[in-house]
């Protein structure tokens, strides 16, 4: 059985190890980083959906096959839903994703009177434009962010990917039954307020990189950790003692 991280005390340590972490990390693998889309954020919140559970490479042929099929996102929302199932068929679960993209494009027309580009929840404060997407059934905190954060809004919001989330609970800024939902809050917290969009995307991009390149599910490779010394689940597994500074 694999050590679990001692998680931190109190919100000053967890910041500073979390700081921490972002230094050395975005160090690590280059930051800053390129932001990978330039969509418009209601285009970027049908390509979050579609990657729920999926490989980029196949949510991305999905998506740009849905964009093939049916130019506008008014033609996806009133197509037959076998239609939208059979664009997106490179993606997992479009039996179930189809469905949920056209209630998703129903809702919004709903809300906003006809087509809407969503480009109004630059104007909101990000708590607000965040709650109103997730207000929307089917929309989560990781997919609400990744809409204000990748899209062309380019506002603060931090998504919290799988990767992302093994990593900080590994560093023990979150306890170790905190799930990727609740996570986003406890995460986004620890997150000097003043950061704008490209802090935040390359803080959430260098932990994703971290969990994908180092940090793995199965023997993460802790002995070429560049953030061994704050990371606690790393020390106990190979039998090193525990830093006593966070910072």
């Amino acid at each position: 059985m694999e050590p679990t991280s001692a998680v931190c005390t109190d919100f000053a340590s967890c910041q500073a190890r979390a700081l921490r972490a972002h230094e050395l990390l975005c160090a690590e693998y280059g930051a800053p980083f390129r932001f990978f889309s330039i969509k418009d954020p209601l285009s970027e919140l049908i390509s979050a959906l579609l990657s729920h559970r999926t490989r980029n490479q196949e949510s991305h042929r999905a998506y740009q096959q849905l964009r093939t099929d049916f130019p506008t996102w008014e033609e996806v929302r009133d197509a037959p839903t076998a239609a939208v199932e059979q664009a997106i068929s490179a993606c997992t679960w479009p039996e179930q994703k189809a469905p949920r993209i056209q209630a998703v494009l129903r809702e919004i027309s709903t809300r906003c009177g006809g087509p809407c580009d969503l480009s109004f929840l630059a104007e909101k404060p990000i708590p607000e434009a965040r709650a109103w997407l997730e207000s929307i059934s089917g929309v989560g905190p990781k997919t609400s962010a990744a809409t204000l954060l990748f899209s062309s809004l380019r506002l603060p919001a931090m998504p919290v990917d799988s990767h992302h989330h093994r990593v900080a609970q590994r560093l023990g800024l979150i306890g170790p039954k905190v799930g990727e939902g609740p996570a986003h809050k406890l995460l986004a917290a620890l997150l000097p307020p003043e950061w704008d969009a490209q802090q935040v995307y390359d803080h959430h991009e260098a932990l994703m990189f971290h969990g994908q390149k180092c940090c793995y599910f199965h023997s993460p490779a802790c002995g070429r950790c560049v953030v061994l010394d704050q990371c606690p689940f790393g020390q106990a597994r190979l039998g090193k003692p525990a830093a006593q500074n966070p910072a």
